[in-house]
C-alpha cells in the first residue's frame, strides 16, 4: 500500500487477495472521458489509474497532475458514468502493455490485448508505453536501402532504414489499398524483418479490409496489426500510436529485428489530441489544434533510427490525410518538419487511374543518397528533371496545342505519358523489383533526345541508352 495520499472527499480501504489498496470517491466533474479528480499526494503524471462504478471496471491515465486538480483520462467507453459513485485507485506505476516476440502475426487494441479471437498471447515482459529517450550521441546514421516494390518510392524517392518518410494522402483517393500493400511487401524475404502496421481511428469497413488484406497475406506472420475504431474514445487513439511503437523497439533493440512501424491515419490522431486539449479547456493554436501539437507529434516521430550496439533498426512510415488537399494545413507542415522527406499522392493522377497516385516532383527523400550508388542517383535526377519538362510541356500545349509546340517538347510530352502509365502505375499486387524500376526507366529515358540527357554521364548513356538502342536495333 502507497503512503499517505493526504485529505480527501471520502476514502475506502480495500482488500484484495491479501494486499490492502486505497480507492477514492469523489470526482469534481466528468466531460466525455476527462475525470477531473482532486489531486492525490504522490500521483504522477502518466500513472494508470483504475475506475469502478458498480460492476463496470475501466482502465485510465493521469493525464495532468496540478496543485488541486488531477485529470485523467478515461480509456474506455464512459457512457452512464456518475461522478459521485465513482471510485478511482492509483497504480504507482505508469501505463505499460505486454511485449514478445509471439505478438508477430496477431491483432491487437491499443492497450495490447488480442483482437483477433486468436487467444491470448504469452508476454516476456510489460514495457511503459511512453518509450525512452534515445541519446542522440548512440545513433547511427540510416544509409540501408529498403525495397517495398512500389517504383515510386524505391526509385525516386528511396526509404531508408531508421528514417522518417511519411506519406501525405487525400481524402478519397486509394490510400487503404496503398498503404495494405507497403504493409505486405516492405522487407519480404527477409528473415529479420517485420512491419508494425497501427491504423488509428478507422471505419470498421476499413479495420475488416486490413485484417483480410494484411493478416490473410502470406507475409502475415512478420506483421503486427494494432486497430483503433472511430467510435472508440479520443483517448485510445493517442494511446494505440504508443503501443504500438513501444512493441516495435522491442523488437528492433532487443529482439534484432529491422522494423518497420507504418501509422495510419495520423490526421485522426491530431484530432484526437484537438478533441482532448478542447475537453482540458486549452487555449487552442492554429486551426483549434493545441499549442503543444509538434512537441507532442516528435514524441512519435523520434520514435525512430538505428543505435549503436543494437542489431535492429526502427523506420518509420506515418500517412495522413491532409485536410481539403492543403499541405500547408498544420498536420502535414508539422509532420514535414520532423520527418526527413514526404511522398505526396496527387488528386490528378488518381483521376487519370494512375495507381499509386504518387506526384513524384513535391514528393522527397531527404536521405535517398546515403542508401543508393551515384548511378541510380544520376538514373533518378535525369528522371526527374525530364518529368519535370514533360509538365511543363502539357502545360504549353494546352494553351497552344500540342500541334503547335517544338519537338522536342513533344517528345518529353510523350515521355511525360509514358512515364506515368509505365513506370508511376503498377498493380496493387505487384511487388516491383528495383532491377526492373531500373530497366523501365532507362527505357523511358530513350524516349529523350541524347542531348537533353544533361544529368547522365557519357558512360551512363553509352551503357544503358546507346548500347541498348544498338542491341535493339534502334540505333
Amino acid at each position: 500500500m502507497r503512503g499517505s495520499y493526504g485529505s480527501m472527499k471520502g476514502w475506502q480501504p480495500d482488500t484484495v487477495e491479501g494486499e490492502m489498496f486505497v480507492e477514492y470517491k469523489g470526482a469534481l466533474s466528468l466531460k466525455g472521458n476527462l475525470l477531473f479528480f482532486e489531486t492525490v499526494q504522490e500521483a504522477g503524471y502518466g500513472e494508470k489509474v483504475t475506475i469502478r462504478y458498480g460492476d463496470k471496471e475501466i482502465n485510465g491515465r493521469v493525464a495532468a497532475v496540478g496543485e488541486k486538480v488531477t485529470l485523467i483520462e478515461i480509456l474506455g467507453d464512459s457512457h452512464g458514468l456518475g461522478v459521485e459513485e465513482l471510485r478511482v485507485s492509483f497504480s504507482a506505476e505508469p501505463f505499460k502493455i505486454g511485449v514478445s516476440a509471439s505478438m508477430l502475426g496477431r491483432a491487437f487494441d491499443a492497450f495490447g490485448e488480442p483482437v483477433d479471437g486468436m487467444g491470448p498471447v504469452i508476454c516476456e515482459k510489460r514495457v511503459e508505453i511512453a518509450g525512452s529517450a534515445y541519446n542522440p550521441a548512440h545513433r547511427v546514421h540510416p544509409k540501408d536501402f529498403i525495397e517495398t516494390g512500389i517504383s515510386a518510392i524505391d526509385g525516386l524517392n528511396t526509404l531508408v532504414k531508421g528514417q522518417k518518410l511519411p506519406i501525405f494522402a487525400l481524402s478519397g483517393l486509394s490510400t487503404d489499398e496503398l498503404v495494405a500493400q507497403v504493409v505486405r511487401q516492405i522487407g519480404s524475404g527477409e528473415k529479420k524483418s517485420v512491419v508494425v502496421f497501427a491504423a488509428i481511428g478507422i471505419k470498421h469497413e476499413n479495420a475488416d479490409y486490413f485484417l483480410k488484406s494484411v493478416l490473410a497475406s502470406g507475409q502475415h506472420l512478420s506483421t503486427v496489426l494494432f486497430l483503433n475504431r472511430a467510435d472508440e474514445p479520443s483517448v485510445n487513439s493517442l494511446l494505440l500510436a504508443r503501443s504500438a511503437l513501444t512493441l516495435a523497439e522491442y523488437l528492433a533493440f532487443e529482439e534484432g529485428y529491422d522494423v518497420v512501424t507504418v501509422l495510419y491515419d495520423m490526421a485522426n490522431y491530431c484530432d484526437a489530441l484537438r478533441e482532448v486539449s478542447a475537453k482540458r479547456e486549452e487555449i487552442p493554436g492554429r486551426k483549434g489544434y493545441p499549442g503543444y501539437m509538434y512537441s507532442d507529434l516528435a514524441t512519435i516521430y523520434e520514435r525512430a533510427g538505428i543505435l549503436k550496439g543494437k542489431e535492429g533498426s526502427l523506420t518509420q512510415i506515418p500517412v495522413l490525410t491532409m485536410p481539403d488537399d492543403d499541405i500547408t494545413h498544420p498536420i502535414p507542415d508539422l509532420t514535414g518538419y520532423i520527418t526527413e522527406g514526404q511522398i505526396v499522392l496527387d488528386r490528378g493522377l488518381f483521376q487519370s487511374g494512375i495507381y499509386p497516385p504518387v506526384n513524384v516532383l513535391p514528393s522527397l527523400s531527404r536521405l535517398m543518397n546515403k542508401g543508393i550508388s551515384k548511378v541510380h542517383q544520376r538514373w533518378a535526377n535525369q528522371l526527374y528533371a525530364a518529368y519535370a519538362r514533360a509538365k511543363r510541356a502539357q502545360m504549353l500545349a494546352s494553351i497552344v496545342g500540342e500541334e503547335e509546340i517544338s519537338d522536342v517538347d513533344r517528345s518529353y510530352l510523350e515521355f511525360g505519358r509514358a512515364f506515368e502509365k509505365e513506370f508511376i502505375s503498377q498493380s496493387a499486387y505487384e511487388r516491383r523489383t528495383l532491377e526492373k524500376s531500373f530497366s523501365i526507366g532507362w527505357r523511358l529515358l530513350r524516349m529523350v533526345q541524347t542531348a537533353e540527357l544533361t544529368r547522365l554521364k557519357p558512360e551512363d548513356i553509352e551503357d544503358f541508352i546507346d548500347g541498348d538502342k544498338e542491341q535493339n536495333g534502334t540505333s
